[in-house]
């Protein structure tokens, strides 16, 4: 592999991403537009698209509507991970396609092949454009999806461009001039790499070695018990096996995909099961649920009192990840204070959120930017620019998505493509987010808990005998909500009813951060001499 094989890969993987994608999300958009519909995720949430994409995705079901137009596909050309990203299941018992809800999901969000899948199934489009988009599908799946040295050699490449320009053209021949400027381009080590991260298809590879980490579930499940960094070691070292590569940039790539995609057969697990493999049953509101283990003393790791902590996330492996805006910092610890690290930034941290198992996110105190940061390497991953970010300073995330609160408007934020995508409005200032299955819970200072529901698209409010100022939920998707003079109140799942807490330690708290570990089954508050405080279950 030399140069001019990396160059040539870089010239196809442009032509794919730069041109072929953008102009197959331009006709999807002018299309739907075209049927009075305002955005991508109502296109897909309207009941015939929902419909035909369903039975993509599923086999041997009939839909309790439209039976007559159900079909029974001999191969299943929409994955797992595609339906997942579009798609969100409600409470109904029978699987059809009324089950499902859209999430708020862009064009962005959507790859050549997921764009050319909805396409031909879903839109109107001639033979020949559907011929020229299923071909340009083609060329991506044989010469980049699987292409894990991102080269192409001069055969291979002599064989493909004439044929890939060709349909271009005949797409839109105004793309013309753009190929040849993309044809003359020089190397760019750094793009060329990024560009093989974009084009691999690593939904697919994983899918095809799906029995092989079946095989290892029992020694994944084994270590969920020590966290999910063990976890994703054990998982990810598989996958590297069975793929071969050596990648470090691919590598990061498939953790990701590995923590939003595979681990979510933990995560479910570890949600309808107790640590005896029992099925979970509802917490009684009110009742006592959690009694004190331990306390932490951490003033030796902060070096400064607890109100120099302006926020604090616990990651799934446990370690404490703690907002130090007087010092500039990031400080790492584990939960029993050892192992003390930090991450110098450039101005005040005053709310951070886990993205994943080893990223975290950041808001700046006077900055209206969202910084990402992995604690691992303790690098500055990226930065995204957001204008309209308000002055809650709050953060959290829903469907791999991260949420601000703005001036009267829910923020939704893709990372990766480092853009709002979604803006919801609120009849407040929204403050103390908190992200949960598919409703984002906020506040303002009034005695009121409000949330929205992608479900049905509405606002709801509950009112509280207090100002609410932290939000968190447990396991059976019931809340436990501080309040401003310290009361804790016990919030049922449907948001109807709500009852005090009286466990007598949650009763003594002088700081207003809770937060529960959902795969620990730990309930986890900070005290007032800079004491952190974890409670069990019973």
């Amino acid at each position: 592999m030399d140069r001019e094989d990396k160059r040539r890969y870089l010239i196809v993987g442009a032509v794919i991403l730069e041109i072929v994608s953008p102009l197959l999300r331009k006709k999807l958009e002018d299309y739907y537009t075209s049927k009075g519909l305002g955005c991508l995720q109502d296109f897909i949430n309207s009941l015939p698209v929902k419909h035909i994409l369903f039975h993509l995705r599923h086999k041997n079901s009939k839909c309790c509507v439209d039976t007559a137009n159900c079909v029974n596909q001999q191969s299943l050309p929409l994955n797992y991970s595609q339906w997942n990203r579009m798609y969100t299941a409600g409470s109904t018992n029978h699987n059809c396609h009324c089950k499902y809800t859209a999430k708020p999901i862009s064009l962005n969000d959507l790859d050549l092949t997921l764009l050319s899948l909805i396409l031909l199934n879903c839109s109107s489009l001639s033979s020949n454009e559907g011929t020229l988009i299923s071909d340009l599908r083609e060329f991506k799946n044989n010469y980049l999806s699987h292409n894990t040295d991102g080269a192409i050699t001069e055969t291979e490449y002599n064989t493909l461009w004439t044929d890939l320009t060709s349909h271009v053209i005949k797409l839109d021949p105004s793309k013309q001039h753009d190929l040849v400027i993309i044809q003359n381009r020089p190397l760019d080590e750094s793009l060329c790499q990024y560009y093989v991260t974009c084009l691999l298809d690593v939904h697919v590879i994983l899918e095809k070695i799906d029995t092989k980490i079946d095989a290892t579930s029992a020694e994944i499940q084994t270590t969920i018990g020590n966290g999910n960094t063990e976890v994703m070691e054990t998982v990810g070292t598989k996958t590297a096996e069975l793929l071969g590569i050596n990648n470090v940039v691919l590598m990061a790539e498939i953790e990701e995909v590995l923590q939003n995609v595979i681990c979510q057969r933990c995560k479910r697990n570890i949600n309808e099961q107790d640590i005896h493999g029992r099925a979970l049953q509802p917490y009684k509101l009110g009742h006592s649920i959690f009694k004190l283990h331990h306390e932490i003393d951490l003033t030796s790791a902060v070096v400064d009192n607890w109100k120099g902590v302006s926020d604090i996330v616990i990651m799934n492996d446990g370690r404490l990840v703690m907002c130090l805006p007087r010092q500039k910092r990031l400080l790492i610890c584990n939960t029993d204070g050892s192992q003390v690290d930090s991450i110098q930034v450039q101005d005040a941290p005053f709310c951070v959120i886990a993205v994943n198992n080893s990223t975290v996110a950041v808001i700046l105190k006077r900055s209206k930017c969202i910084e990402m940061y992995g604690i691992n390497n303790k690098l500055k991953l990226k930065s995204i620019s957001v204008p309209g970010l308000g002055l809650g300073h709050s953060i959290t995330t829903i469907s791999n998505k991260l949420v601000v609160g703005g001036y009267n408007t829910l923020l939704i934020i893709d990372h990766q493509a480092r853009e709002v995508v979604q803006t919801i409005q609120t009849d407040c200032h929204p403050g103390s987010l908190h992200g949960s299955g598919d409703r984002i819970y906020y506040c303002d200072k009034s005695y009121k808990l409000y949330w929205y529901s992608y479900t049905d698209d509405r606002h709801h409010t509950l009112a509280l005998p207090s100002t609410p100022l932290k939000i968190t939920t447990l396991q059976d998707g019931s809340l436990y909500v501080m309040c401003k003079d310290g009361l804790i109140l016990h919030v049922s799942s449907d948001g109807k009813k709500y009852k005090t807490v009286t466990t007598k330690e949650l009763t003594e708290l002088n700081h207003n951060w809770i937060s529960y570990i959902l795969n620990q089954r730990n309930f986890v508050t900070l005290g007032d001499q800079m004491t952190i405080k974890v409670f069990h279950e019973y």
